[in-house]
């Protein structure tokens, strides 16, 4: 059987979301539902109710609506340099973070990555192996070899 942690209903229609929001709730008891609204005047509509954890504007960009609903925020990748093969990745760590607490010497690396800076409080901070990251730090990760998910993996 199939199964789904998230169900993102994002018709042009309001009422087939909330009949899919519905569905995927009761039906399917799938654990999280967001859902669109395209009418402004529905929005009392979307609630527990009709089975919507997240209702989204319209206007709200879908990229938003997918980090509400997901919490996919931790691990971006923001730019991708082709001709020089070089990715460039930011993972925020949060207070779930395996990495929370641990220093830049304490956590391996995926092969061919490096740390280009930690943003603690709105301030890029040059890393050193001894750098003690905390809750809220987003650090930029360069690299020509590791994949966002393996980067993921080594700081959440």
């Amino acid at each position: 059987m199939l199964t789904s942690d998230l169900l993102i209903a994002a018709t042009g229609n309001d009422e087939d979301n909330l009949v899919v929001s519905l569905l995927a709730k009761r039906q399917f008891a799938v654990p999280r539902v967001a859902a669109r609204v395209n009418d402004a005047e529905n929005a009392w509509l979307f609630d527990r109710r009709w089975g919507v954890d997240t209702a989204v504007p319209a206007a709200t960009p879908l990229i938003s609506l997918i980090e509400e609903a997901t919490g996919a925020t931790d691990t971006v990748a923001l730019l991708r340099l082709s001709k020089a093969g070089v990715d460039v990745t930011e993972t925020a760590i949060t207070p779930r973070s395996l990495a929370a607490g641990r220093t830049l010497a304490e956590i391996t690396l995926p092969a061919g990555a490096l740390i280009a800076t930690v943003v603690r409080d709105g301030q890029p901070n040059v890393p050193t192996p001894e750098t003690r990251l905390q809750p809220g730090d987003e650090l930029l990760v360069v690299s020509h070899a590791a994949t966002e998910q393996e980067i993921h993996a080594a700081f959440q």
